[in-house]
């Protein structure tokens, strides 16, 4: 268990303020907007990691509060459910240990939570995220569609000679409000991972964790379960409206899971071959495009399991009740 102190809440609040600042600065500069966004998730997950789910709770609190006072109410709940509270719960799932001996394993060895239920996790929240940010935005084909009608008023504008077919725009309204939550709930599980890999890394570098550096294009895979979500939000986005942008949202969720699992395939199989950096630059710059980014997913699609990490000692964590 984390010691609970004076100190402790002092460097939560600051954690949080930092993480404020990011999300702040992210939402006032549009270029690198998204990697501010993901690297306001690391004070907290680094806080979360090293002192505890205390200390993440105190950070959480006071980004949403100074979200709420130097922003909105709205930017408050955006980052909160976003970034802040995912990062906090991976956080708090990073943390979790428990003796090898109750799973089976050998005597005087440590289980951690495992990566690919952390990756479900993760999953769950941004998709659970997007839901609420978007039922409380009024996110809906009205809102993308006054957006594509004003893009192609500015087109018109600039050459009065383009002439947009009324039927092929109505389609693009159509294809466009579901894509839009599949790729922000994709692109959020992805760097929303890859900050807490560096967070985990910063902290177990500096002591402050006792979680093993793994292995993690050998150990990160989804949970099998999670392709039953995967396939049931792919049935929900042919039923249109709320329930087909729910389906995009956790479609594009659990997407984003399966995609990393799928490049980790991918890491662990061009390990040591001399063609290992051509086709890695490769596969990364092919994710531009729809269809290498598929076979990536059907990859991981393919190969679901749980691998669990081991560290020497007793298990002295927040929890010994894990899984």
């Amino acid at each position: 268990m984390k010691t609970i102190n004076g100190k402790t809440l002092l460097i939560g609040a600051l954690a949080g303020l930092s993480a404020f600042m990011l999300a702040f600065a992210a939402s006032m500069n549009v270029l690198f907007s998204t990697l501010l966004s993901a690297a306001s998730a690391l004070p907290i997950l680094i806080v979360g990691l090293g002192w505890g789910s205390v200390a993440a709770i105190v950070s959480i609190v006071v980004a949403g509060a100074l979200g709420a006072v130097m922003g909105s109410p709205f930017f408050a709940l955006y980052i909160l459910v976003a970034t802040f509270l995912p990062a906090g719960w991976l956080s708090h799932l990073g943390n979790l240990a428990r003796p090898a001996s109750e799973l089976g394993g050998p005597e005087g060895l440590t289980a951690w939570y495992p990566l690919s239920d952390i990756l479900l996790h993760l999953c769950g929240a941004v998709a659970l995220g997007l839901i609420i940010v978007g039922a409380i935005a009024g996110y809906g084909p009205d809102t993308t569609g006054e957006l594509i009608d004003a893009f192609i008023s500015a087109l018109e504008t600039q050459d009065p000679q383009i002439a947009a077919d009324p039927a092929m725009i109505e389609q693009f309204k159509s294809m466009f409000v579901i894509m839009v939550p599949m790729v922000q709930g994709a692109m959020s599980v992805i760097m929303l991972f890859i900050a807490y890999h560096i967070g985990v890394r910063i902290a177990g570098a500096s002591g402050l964790t006792g979680r093993p550096r793994e292995d993690v294009a050998q150990a990160l895979r989804m949970n099998t379960n999670a392709i039953f979500v995967f396939l049931g939000a792919l049935v929900l986005t042919f039923f249109g409206g709320v329930i087909g942008l729910i389906g995009a949202a956790c479609l594009g969720a659990f997407g984003g899971g399966f995609l990393l699992a799928g490049l980790a395939r991918m890491h662990l199989a061009a390990r040591g071959q001399s063609w290992r950096l051509p086709v890695i630059v490769l596969s990364y710059l092919s994710l531009m495009f729809t269809f290498p980014a598929l076979i990536f997913v059907i990859m991981g699609l393919t190969d679901t399991r749980r691998a669990i990490a081991l560290s020497s000692g007793a298990s002295n964590d927040e929890t010994e009740n894990d899984n």
